[in-house]
C-alpha cells in the first residue's frame, strides 16, 4: 500500500478551521467540502487517460481524456456521505456506489448494512471515501467487497489516519490512501484519542 500524507499550506489551513471548536456548522460543511476536493486532486494524480487531438482556435494539437469506463466513487456511510460534494465536483462525469457498514462496540467486528455496487468493476478505478481510518477493518471489507467484483485500481480518501503499527499489517495490498493530518491515536477500545506525536507531511510512501 502506498499511502501520502497531503502537505499543503492550503490543506493544512483548511484543517485548522475544521478542528476549531468555534466553526460554525456552515462554515464546516464548506471547509469539509474543499478539504475534499484537494485531496481528490493528489488522489487522481494517477488517473488513467488517453491522447486526443483536439482542435483549437489557432490550430490542431493533442490533449488528454479520461478513458472509458469513467471512475466509481464509493462513499461510506454514512461519514463518507459528506465526501462526496467535494469528490464530484472534480469528476462529475464518475459513478456513484454505495457501502454502508456499522461496527459492533464491543466486537470491534464491522458488519454491512447496504450495498449499492455495480456487479462488475472490471477496469474500472474505484475511489472510496471515508473520513476517518482508525482500524482499518471497515476500509479492508470494502476494498474486498470491490476486489471480489473484479477491481484491481482503488484510491481511499481519508481526512485523518489513525492507525496503529498492528493495523497497518491490514493493508498490506496495492492500494493507494491519500490522507491528511494523521495525529490522533487509538485507545484500547478503538476509539479516537489525541496523540502527541504528529506524522511528518510527506509524498506517496511504501508500507511493507
Amino acid at each position: 500500500m502506498r499511502t501520502l500524507i497531503a502537505d499543503h499550506p492550503l490543506v493544512t489551513h483548511k484543517l485548522t478551521l475544521l478542528r476549531d471548536a468555534r466553526t460554525d456548522t456552515a462554515t464546516f460543511r464548506t471547509l469539509a467540502d474543499e478539504l475534499v476536493t484537494l485531496l481528490a486532486y493528489e488522489a487522481t494524480r494517477e488517473i488513467r487517460v488517453a491522447p486526443v487531438d483536439v482542435t483549437t482556435p489557432v490550430a490542431v494539437t493533442t490533449g488528454a481524456r479520461l478513458t472509458a469506463p469513467m471512475p466509481l466513487i464509493v462513499p461510506v456511510l454514512r461519514a463518507g456521505i459528506g465526501m462526496l460534494d467535494g469528490m464530484t465536483r472534480l469528476l462529475p462525469m464518475a459513478s456513484v456506489g454505495f457501502v454502508g457498514m456499522v461496527r459492533d462496540e464491543e466486537s470491534l467486528v464491522a458488519s454491512t448494512y447496504a450495498n449499492r455496487l455495480p456487479a462488475r468493476l472490471d477496469d474500472r478505478e474505484v475511489f472510496v471515501l471515508d473520513p476517518m481510518l482508525a482500524t482499518g477493518g471497515t476500509l479492508v471489507t470494502v476494498i474486498s467487497m470491490l476486489q471480489d467484483r473484479g477491481a484491481t485500481s482503488v484510491t481511499a480518501i481519508c481526512v485523518k489516519m489513525v492507525l496503529e503499527p498492528m493495523d497497518l499489517f491490514w493493508l498490506t495490498r496495492p492500494w493507494k490512501l491519500p490522507t491528511v493530518s494523521p495525529v490522533f491515536g487509538l485507545t484500547r477500545s478503538k476509539s479516537c484519542s489525541p496523540c502527541t506525536t504528529p506524522w511528518k507531511p510527506g509524498k506517496f510512501v511504501n508500507i511493507p
